[in-house]
């Protein structure tokens, strides 16, 4: 790395830390805001970076993005309704938290959990980018498959006590996502003759609609029954104690955050859901899971603010972007005359190294706007809770309306809230759903390639390669883990009564 000062003269100029406060405040505004996100955000911030130099511009668009991705926790907690799909995973053990008064709590949890994340990335940005780069590269279609079904199985860790109906939940996910344009070959799947479902269900009205607005319907249907009190809401940082037993998960989610995220195409949905369904698994508490356990706000905070830093890790050691927010980011140092790729540490190392800085310093620049913001959302919150829920419907609905500029979203908005009132009301949990959405177009897409390259056989997936074969075998684990663990816990007990009688 250059000389430090020389480094730290670039960044710490009046243009660059005043984009990046303004950057990070307004990331984490957007990302509460149920309906707009890392995307919408990014694409406000953007035109305004074409007049800036390229440090100041490039720290405006990744404050916001890294503050979208806290800032989505935010509602998620609050008000059952993540701002953002990366914080799904959140509301799962984050609301209910809220509900018996432990919002500050929660939010504590979740921001300290976000910051950690985001640095242990920047750490893992800065010391292994060449060899996580050399490792995203030897993901193939079939790899990249193995990987999504071991996201799928997540599926199982958020229906406890409903797997049935979580199973359903999550196939009439991955059926949702067939709706559209064919991948492969173009052709019109299940639209009905109309071109507004071309383009298939957008993730964010989808999202808007089973969390935002069913939420408000169930509001209404309930009077208001079981809804957190949260007037007064502002962050409580756990102790020292209270996250001793749980580095090892936050270490854990971080590290899965960090690979996940530098695998072009997945993103920090399916790093969260993963992480989430891990914890579980290992937690001794995992059967609060679900019920307000902060083990799994560790993990889906950490892992989904792991993945901003090592998103960055094929954008700039590869030139390739993972997804919609990198390749905006990946525009704008194109703008700005620098082509992302082998020789960018070589040719813009200054500019390289000053993006390693000024992530870590968004961050920490986010653990002190967190404070401040969270009050103030807390507030707004103050007022009565028709005006709430009224609220709720207004952002709702217009964070539907504009995210692709078709007003036909809000259909599927409203449709999927009365759809999700039904689940709520019956016992169906949302979260399948929308992981089944979420990783259905990868799990399709790397199917299908992985059936053209092995010439439909599908058994040769199996033996594709020792990363394929061993990401299998973690789908097995996953799946049949818990049974053994079962198992294990009913012959156990019977063997030590046998030896006391003997």
């Amino acid at each position: 790395m250059q000389d430090l000062a020389v480094i730290l003269g670039t960044v710490l100029t009046f243009s660059t830390l005043l984009a990046l406060v303004l950057g990070t405040g307004l990331g984490i505004i957007i990302g509460a805001l149920p309906g707009l996100g890392s995307v919408v955000g990014l694409s406000i911030g953007l035109p305004f970076t074409f007049g800036m130099e390229t440090v100041p511009s490039l720290t405006l668009l990744l404050g916001i993005y890294c503050g979208s991705v806290y800032g989505g926790s935010v509602s998620a907690i609050l008000v059952n309704s993540p701002g953002t799909p990366q914080a799904a995973a959140t509301t799962l053990d984050g609301y209910p938290m809220a509900q018996r008064g432990e919002a500050g709590l929660a939010l504590g949890w979740a921001t300290m959990s976000s910051v950690l994340g985001g640095l242990f990335s920047c750490v893992v940005l800065i010391v292994a980018a060449p060899q996580l780069a050399r490792f995203a590269t030897s993901f193939g279609s079939v790899e990249v498959f193995a990987l999504i079904v071991l996201a799928l199985t997540c599926i199982a860790a958020v229906s406890a006590g409903n797997t049935i109906k979580g199973l359903l939940m999550g196939v009439i996910g991955l059926s949702l996502a067939l709706v559209g344009t064919d991948p492969v070959t173009g052709a019109a799947r299940f639209t009905f003759g109309t071109q507004f479902l071309s383009a298939g269900f957008d993730l964010i009205a989808v999202v808007i609609g089973l969390f935002a607005l069913s939420e408000a319907l169930y509001r209404v249907a309930t009077g208001n029954e079981g809804t957190a009190e949260v007037s007064r809401a502002r962050i409580i940082m756990p102790g020292f104690a209270a996250w001793r037993s749980r580095i090892g998960t936050l270490i854990r989610s971080s590290a899965i955050g960090c690979v996940i995220g530098a695998l072009p195409g997945t993103g920090a949905a399916t790093a969260s859901f993963i992480s989430y369904a891990v914890a579980k698994q290992s937690s001794r508490r995992s059967d609060n899971f679900g019920k307000g356990e902060p083990d799994g706000l560790v993990a889906a905070e950490s892992s989904n603010n792991a993945v901003t830093g090592s998103a960055m890790i094929p954008t700039l050691a590869l030139g390739i972007p993972g997804d919609v927010v990198t390749a905006i980011l990946l525009s704008a140092l194109v703008v700005h005359g620098i082509t992302p790729g082998v020789r960018l540490m070589s040719e813009h190392l200054d500019v390289v190294n000053a993006i390693f800085i000024v992530l870590i310093l968004i961050n920490l620049v986010m653990l002190v706007l967190a404070f401040p913001l969270v009050r103030i959302f807390g507030r707004l919150l103050a007022i009565p809770q028709h005006l709430i829920t009224a609220g709720i419907v207004i952002f709702g609905v217009v964070g539907a309306a504009t995210v692709r500029g078709n007003p036909l979203d809000v259909v599927t908005a409203v449709g999927f809230a009365i759809f999700g009132l039904i689940c709520r009301l019956t016992g169906f949990p949302l979260a399948p759903l929308v992981i089944g959405l979420v990783l259905g177009p990868q799990f399709e897409q790397t199917l299908r390639r992985g059936l053209l390259l092995n010439d439909g056989n599908f058994a040769a997936f199996f033996v594709d390669g020792p990363l394929a074969t061993g990401l299998f075998l973690c789908v097995l684990l996953a799946v049949f883990g818990p049974l053994l663990k079962r198992g294990l816990r009913r012959v156990m007990p019977a063997r030590v009564l046998r030896r006391s009688g003997s």
